[in-house]
Protein backbone atom coordinates (compact mmCIF):
# COMPACT_ATOMS: atom_id res chain seq x y z
CA UNK A 1 0.00 0.00 0.00
CA UNK A 2 1.18 3.59 -0.83
CA UNK A 3 2.27 5.88 2.64
CA UNK A 4 1.06 8.90 0.90
CA UNK A 5 -2.59 10.43 1.69
CA UNK A 6 -5.04 11.48 -1.22
CA UNK A 7 -5.69 15.18 -1.03
CA UNK A 8 -9.07 14.50 0.64
CA UNK A 9 -10.42 11.47 2.91
CA UNK A 10 -13.84 10.83 4.10
CA UNK A 11 -15.23 8.09 6.69
CA UNK A 12 -18.56 8.30 5.18
CA UNK A 13 -18.92 4.81 3.03
CA UNK A 14 -21.09 7.15 0.77
CA UNK A 15 -19.10 9.64 -0.07
CA UNK A 16 -17.13 9.66 -3.67
CA UNK A 17 -13.26 10.42 -1.35
CA UNK A 18 -14.12 7.51 1.50
CA UNK A 19 -11.18 4.91 1.00
CA UNK A 20 -11.70 1.80 2.64
CA UNK A 21 -7.85 0.40 2.36
CA UNK A 22 -6.37 3.44 4.11
CA UNK A 23 -8.97 3.90 6.31
CA UNK A 24 -8.24 -0.16 7.75
CA UNK A 25 -5.03 0.86 9.30
CA UNK A 26 -5.49 3.40 12.06
CA UNK A 27 -5.83 6.98 10.70
CA UNK A 28 -4.80 10.05 12.92
CA UNK A 29 -5.38 14.01 12.10
CA UNK A 30 -3.27 16.70 13.31
CA UNK A 31 -5.29 20.16 12.72
CA UNK A 32 -2.89 23.31 13.75
CA UNK A 33 -0.46 20.72 15.62
CA UNK A 34 -4.00 19.76 18.21
CA UNK A 35 -4.59 15.62 17.00
CA UNK A 36 -8.88 15.66 16.33
CA UNK A 37 -10.66 12.22 16.73
CA UNK A 38 -13.65 12.95 15.47
CA UNK A 39 -12.76 14.21 11.93
CA UNK A 40 -15.45 13.12 9.36
CA UNK A 41 -13.53 14.42 6.50
CA UNK A 42 -10.57 16.22 5.55
CA UNK A 43 -8.98 17.74 2.61
CA UNK A 44 -4.89 18.68 2.93
CA UNK A 45 -4.75 21.16 -0.24
CA UNK A 46 -7.75 23.68 0.45
CA UNK A 47 -7.10 23.31 4.25
CA UNK A 48 -9.96 22.51 5.86
CA UNK A 49 -12.01 19.40 8.12
CA UNK A 50 -15.13 18.70 9.02
CA UNK A 51 -16.54 17.45 12.50
CA UNK A 52 -19.55 16.27 13.86
CA UNK A 53 -21.74 19.59 15.24
CA UNK A 54 -22.66 17.90 18.54
CA UNK A 55 -25.53 14.90 18.38
CA UNK A 56 -27.61 17.21 16.09
CA UNK A 57 -28.74 15.29 12.77
CA UNK A 58 -29.80 16.54 9.29
CA UNK A 59 -33.24 14.85 8.06
CA UNK A 60 -31.66 11.70 6.71
CA UNK A 61 -30.39 10.90 9.89
CA UNK A 62 -26.83 11.31 9.07
CA UNK A 63 -24.92 14.11 11.99
CA UNK A 64 -24.28 17.52 10.78
CA UNK A 65 -20.92 19.09 10.53
CA UNK A 66 -19.44 22.00 10.71
CA UNK A 67 -16.38 22.50 8.56
CA UNK A 68 -12.78 24.06 10.21
CA UNK A 69 -9.84 25.47 8.16
CA UNK A 70 -6.34 25.30 9.17
CA UNK A 71 -3.01 23.15 8.71
CA UNK A 72 -4.38 19.54 8.18
CA UNK A 73 -1.50 16.84 8.92
CA UNK A 74 -3.11 13.10 8.20
CA UNK A 75 -0.43 10.57 9.51
CA UNK A 76 -0.84 6.87 10.47
CA UNK A 77 -1.19 6.31 14.08
CA UNK A 78 1.01 3.00 13.88
CA UNK A 79 3.74 4.59 12.37
CA UNK A 80 6.93 5.38 14.49
CA UNK A 81 7.62 8.86 14.68
CA UNK A 82 10.62 9.96 13.28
Amino acid sequence: MAEAFPDRLSVNPNSPHYNADILQRDVGIRFNGKEKTNVEEYCISEGWIRVEAGKAKDRHGNPLTIKLTGKVEPYFKDQKAE
